[in-house]
């Protein structure tokens, strides 16, 4: 076995996450000894074949002595555990998760010494306002330098992780060397009945409605790149958008339907339709207890257009993102394989 040096061991927190798990990947090739925290009933799916190459510790981040033991034996950090969801009835447990697991993480990291700190944020968390000169189709740009404002289009998602990185900026006053990414819609090869991923679902299953608006991308590949990067690197108390364009949903469906085989969504959602939509899921997720395909939050911010840029990261770390087009035949091929075998196309 190979022998890891002093320097080369790091905690990700939210492991068994997309981004925990290809993150983790990342710095087990780059030779660092990876340490995790898992809970009793966790979904180990993503890391089951190299479940037994990482150092695991019974707990989460809101278990402050688990999180104090498995912190005190690693020189990095990579916090990536977040509850994402923009249902009205998670919106306590998001908090407390995103926000009060956010300062206890920051806390121990000043308490132990650790090397440097990456946080993974959202670009949610840098706040999206329609300006009042707003050119009708023509998209909002937002780079780092945005400052927060209160606006209709924040999610109760947006404003945990704005609010946790406010605790990380915290820590780097207090001496904690830090970097934050803001990552923008993450896709990758997960089940695709959670995150981002359904997305892809939905064109499988040949719905036939598509929003307005744009989405921003990010292969998941390109986070844990960028994550190991800065980790590593000598950048400290900076952040960094991770997203590699911008596409409107009309045309994202019909690249996801081509490799599908299957037919794209054709029938634009107008905004009329969007509010009954969302009240309608509103009452059947009270109801059933189940998640609501669309909010009133996605429904606001699925009808305008924002642009997050890039040229910092790519400056700064002459990183180059994988195209659109790279991403979906990796990820459409694994996602056919993996579940024409099970039919997961009945699975609800």
């Amino acid at each position: 076995m190979k022998k890891i040096t002093e320097e080369k061991k790091i905690l990700i927190t939210g492991i068994t996450g997309l981004v925990g798990s290809f993150t983790a990947r990342h710095f087990l090739k780059s030779g660092f000894q990876v340490a995790g925290l898992k809970r009793e009933n966790g979904d180990f799916s993503l890391l089951k074949d190299i479940e037994n190459q990482i150092v695991w510790y019974e707990g989460d981040i809101l278990d402050i002595l688990a999180l104090e033991k498995s912190i005190e034996n690693v020189n990095y950090v990579v916090h990536a555990a977040a509850i994402v969801s923009f249902a009205p009835k998670d919106r306590k447990r998001m908090f407390k998760t995103n926000v009060e697991g956010t300062i206890n993480v920051v806390n121990l990291c000043l308490e132990k010494n650790i090397k440097k700190l990456c946080f993974v944020s959202s670009v949610a968390a840098l706040g999206r306002k329609i300006p009042n000169e707003k050119i009708l189709n023509h998209a909002i740009k937002i780079n780092e330098k945005a400052t927060w404002e209160e606006s209709e289009f924040n999610s109760n998602y947006a404003k945990t992780k704005y609010l946790a990185e406010m605790e990380v900026w915290r820590g780097q006053a207090e001496g904690l060397d830090s970097v934050i990414v803001n990552p923008s819609l993450i896709l990758g090869e997960t089940d695709w009945n959670k995150t981002s991923t359904q997305l892809l679902k939905y064109v499988y299953d040949e719905h036939k409605f598509y929003p307005e608006g744009s989405l921003n991308y990010v292969d998941v590949e390109d986070v844990a790149a960028c994550i190991y990067k800065l980790t590593t690197s000598d950048i400290s108390n900076e952040k960094f958008i991770l997203s590699a364009g911008q596409i409107i949903y009309k045309d994202f469906f019909e690249k996801v339907a081509l490799r599908f085989h299957k037919k794209a969504p054709s029938t634009l959602l107008g905004k009329s339709l969007t509010g009954i939509i969302w009240r309608f899921e509103a009452v059947r997720s009270f109801f059933t207890g189940n998640t609501p395909l669309i909010t009133k939050e996605t429904a606001l911010s699925s009808s305008h257009s924002f642009e997050y840029q890039n040229d910092k990261i790519k400056k700064m770390t002459n990183f180059s993102f994988k195209s659109l087009d790279q991403s979906l035949d990796r990820i459409c091929k694994n996602l056919l394989e993996k579940y024409s075998t099970n039919k997961l196309a009945r699975v609800e």
